[in-house]
């Protein structure tokens, strides 16, 4: 049973950074997703990869894997590019080609 420690990513369908400031911890499936043959949907018998739990630090998640026994692997965040963009640079003269429709 091994335990990942990571920040979640940004929700890339809204540009605000809301839950990515806690760390989360999910488990590493044991077994792999078998398909239901009757409706053909994916399941698992692994009761543990349902089970997420949220912290406040890093340091907080690595002391629970620590005092329950939990091998865990820590997956550091990466920082985000940020490109500074206005609109008024759409009608610059400096643009490569001309702002259209």
């Amino acid at each position: 049973m091994t335990a990942r420690i990571f920040k979640p990513a940004k929700n890339a369908m809204q540009s605000g950074r809301g839950k990515t400031r806690e760390w989360q911890l999910d488990y590493e499936p044991e077994q792999p997703r078998a398909i239901e043959p009757l409706m053909g949907w994916t399941s698992s018998v692994d009761m543990k990869q349902q089970l997420t739990l949220h912290f406040d630090t890093k340091e907080d998640a690595i002391a629970y894997c620590e005092r329950k026994g939990i091998a865990y692997q820590v997956i550091e965040p990466k920082d985000s590019v940020r490109r500074a963009a206005a609109y008024a640079d759409n009608f610059a003269f400096k643009r490569v080609e001309p702002w259209t429709h």
